[in-house]
């Protein structure tokens, strides 16, 4: 089960074998001002990944939140399985993404071609 509303995405995913995972995670998302990175948005992921509690929370600027949110909330929920188990993707096969990606870009008034800092990439 996947589901979207502006700020805040809930996906559940029910393991079908042993070496496969389950899931119930809510992805919330709000703009927030950091002091030395800027404008950018605010994450709280939330829920549970094999049993275990997962309580995530971190800040992307403006120019990182595109191109990387995915991936680091993706690495944040591997590091809540046993190795050698792995995390597919959280964007992989979720279309609800595409929705999210067009709500931050609305929140932050990304445009593309607009310009970025270098140094919140470092």
């Amino acid at each position: 089960m996947a589901q979207f509303q502006p700020g805040h995405v809930h996906i559940e995913r029910t393991a079908l074998n042993t070496a496969d995972h389950s899931y119930d995670l809510n992805i919330e998302y709000a703009v927030a001002q950091d002091p030395s990175k800027g404008r950018g948005i605010e994450f709280h992921m939330h829920g549970s990944i094999e049993g275990k509690t997962v309580e995530e929370k971190f800040f992307l600027s403006k120019e990182e939140v595109l191109p990387s949110f995915l991936s680091i909330a993706t690495r944040k929920a591997q590091s809540y399985l046993p190795s050698p188990k792995k995390f597919e993707s959280l964007g992989s096969g979720h279309k609800l993404y595409d929705k999210m990606f067009e709500d931050i870009r609305e929140k932050l008034d990304v445009k593309y071609g607009d310009p970025v800092k270098p140094e919140h990439f470092e």
